[in-house]
């Protein structure tokens, strides 16, 4: 039996250059995944409530809306921690191990810088989400007739997963910089 052979790795879970915390992002998809399970129950109940009862609810609908983009957000961080971002495979797949190599410290490195711009912009947004210009703590409402705070939960959350996608990127290119050839 020979040892010089890559351990062959689910397509459904981290690359091990992604690190701890890539392992820890693969392991916690299954929160906004239950997300996705509530978001459809809720609807199913929605559904139920509204033509057979003439009794629809008020907050279904805002409630599903932020269940999914949650998971949509999460998703980022996934791809990112199982290496399964947008690349040009037309040419990545033609080419050796060695510019592979580069190929993967590049877009890994390019993919941070962004990744933390988009997280500096989305504080930005935050800043004006979650406090009043008077410097008071209040999230952003819908603005509905249930008006929930999703929309300022959300902005923090996304502002939270691009920095965290930014230091997974991070994780990459330094281990793709470290390990060589995959």
């Amino acid at each position: 039996m020979e040892t010089s052979e890559a351990v062959p790795r689910e397509e459904h879970e981290a690359v091990p250059q992604s690190g701890a915390l890539g392992r820890w992002i693969d392991r916690a998809a299954i929160i906004p995944a239950m997300g996705l399970v509530i978001a459809m129950l809720i609807l199913i109940q929605e559904v139920v409530l509204r033509y057979a009862f003439g009794r629809p609810t008020i907050w279904a609908h805002e409630t599903t809306v932020f269940l999914c983009a949650i998971s949509f957000v999460y998703g980022g961080l996934l791809c990112t921690a199982r290496d399964r971002h947008i690349r040009v495979v037309l040419v990545y797949d033609v080419l050796p191990p060695a510019a592979r190599r580069v190929a993967d410290i590049l877009i890994s490195a390019i993919c941070g810088v962004s990744a933390a711009a988009f997280a500096w912009a989305a504080w930005q947004m935050v800043k004006r989400a979650a406090w009043r210009p008077d410097g008071s703590f209040h999230l952003e409402t819908s603005g509905s007739a249930w008006n929930p705070a999703y929309p300022g939960v959300l902005k923090i959350l996304l502002m939270v997963a691009l920095a965290i996608m930014a230091l997974q990127f991070v994780i990459l290119t330094i281990n793709y910089a470290r390990k060589g050839v995959r």
